[in-house]
């Protein structure tokens, strides 16, 4: 699409989605100029196998946290355990982490336990919290405020999709958006609202491959390559050339991922 260079700050390269075609994937990703790409561990136990996709692959960094949708049927982390992963040169980000009440909100109470021990490594480490909230707002902007007056931290609203409320409680603790293939969508004109009135200097861009692809491979399994396309619409909403996004929002991963910075 361009030469300008962007980072997919959140994929999830180890999903059996990808099994067989992970190099081609990551070559097509480096075509489209998607540099780097940062790849999810969404379960502690399975953190070799993605920490191993970033050992063999240069482009690739890794994170590892447990999913709140896996948080009552996975071991709860310890913060020792997330700070000894953290020591690994290519461990970039504690997470993903959260609350999700969408489908799993019977587990509400344990999702709260395991988002503060996360928040608890990402305070130790200094690596940015990765988060994913649905359907918890109000506990959600609560429980990163109440833990921030703990003592700080960074952290990315990985997939950004929820309520302008919980954007502006995350912006005034100086944390990040991060735009996933939703904000392409055509019917997220308030979603694409809410980036617009934020700061362009919090702003990512990610795939959440292998889901959420956007146009025109909506429907389809998404791949990081796609982070292009959902970086042109952010283009498009700031009212900036492609080059000049690409270069914003690489700037803006390499000041929170600087483990990972170019």
């Amino acid at each position: 699409m361009t030469e300008a260079k962007i980072v997919d700050s959140h994929c999830h390269l180890d999903f059996p989605d990808f099994d067989d075609e992970r190099p081609a994937i990551i070559q097509r990703a480096l075509d489209a100029g998607v540099e780097r790409m940062v790849t999810i561990c969404t379960r502690l136990r399975l953190e070799p196998q993605v920490r191993a996709i970033a050992e063999a692959h240069a482009p690739v960094f890794f994170a590892a946290g447990t999913h709140p949708m896996s948080a009552a049927d996975e071991p709860l982390a310890s913060t020792d355990e997330l700070i000894a992963l953290a020591q690994h040169p290519k461990f970039v980000g504690i997470g993903e982490t959260g609350l999700d009440y969408h489908y799993t909100s019977d587990s509400a109470e344990v999702q709260q336990t395991s988002l503060r021990i996360h928040i608890a490594a990402a305070r130790e480490t200094k690596l940015p919290l990765i988060i994913h909230a649905r359907a918890a707002d109000d506990d959600m902007a609560q429980i990163l405020t109440e833990e921030y007056a703990n003592g700080a931290y960074t952290c990315v609203m990985h997939c950004f999709s929820s309520s302008a409320s919980l954007a502006k409680a995350a912006l005034d603790l100086g944390f990040y958006l991060s735009m996933s293939g939703i904000a392409a969508f055509p019917k997220s004109r308030e979603l694409r609202d809410i980036f617009a009135a934020a700061p362009i200097d919090r702003i990512l861009v990610e795939t959440d491959s292998p889901y959420l692809a956007p146009p025109p491979h909506r429907g389809k399994r998404n791949e990081p390559a796609y982070t292009a396309h959902t970086a042109k619409v952010g283009a498009e909403l700031f009212d900036m050339s492609y080059a000049d996004f690409a270069a914003q929002t690489t700037a803006n991963f390499d000041r929170l991922f600087w483990k990972a910075s170019a």
